[in-house]
């Protein structure tokens, strides 16, 4: 009856090995059928590669590394999960990193006034969705980003590619 148990355990300590668990809900990619039968008097092989499922976005990105070798699950995923990328495709600089899996992309931009003859400087800030593939993401990173259908009250986008890596965290006009 203990060798059962370890046995249960071992085989339960896998299972649980093919995604971080950090939610409530069991997460799991619905692509994915876990609950595969043995066959009695089959031997279990040690190594067994857990079956993940990956997509490519399309628009001539490559699919991370890290999105199809990992084993985060995440639904807002455009790599992993169920958004397609659609719309506009965007660039712009990472101001803010303090939300769960998103973060604030600030885009500026010059504003002709015709008064004047001369241009203003503006910005937009817009809220992306972070995949945990892109993990070594920080502040002042140069990100492109695409629009996908609504994710939540204000994100519409999803983060693609890390263009640009950049230090410091100033608000600053840089692109011109």
């Amino acid at each position: 009856n203990q060798s059962f148990k370890l046995s249960y355990y071992n085989e339960y300590k896998s299972y649980l090995r093919m995604s971080e668990q950090t939610e409530r809900a069991f997460q799991k990619q619905p692509a994915i059928f876990q609950n595969k039968k043995r066959q009695i008097g089959a031997k279990v092989a040690k190594s067994t590669k857990e079956s993940r499922w990956t997509k490519n976005v399309g628009l001539g990105i490559k699919t991370p590394r890290e999105a199809i070798e990992g084993t985060y699950i995440d639904k807002k995923c455009p790599f992993t999960g169920n958004v397609s990328i659609r719309g506009k495709l965007l660039r712009g600089t990472v101001k803010s990193l303090k939300m769960k899996r998103t973060c604030t992309i600030r885009r500026d931009y010059l504003h002709y006034i015709k008064k004047y003859n001369r241009f203003e400087k503006r910005h937009k800030n817009i809220s992306a969705h972070v995949s945990p593939a892109f993990i070594d993401i920080k502040q002042g990173d140069t990100v492109l980003v695409g629009q996908c259908r609504p994710l939540s009250k204000t994100v519409r986008f999803n983060v693609l590619k890390i263009i640009a890596t950049a230090g410091g965290d100033k608000k600053q006009f840089v692109k011109f």
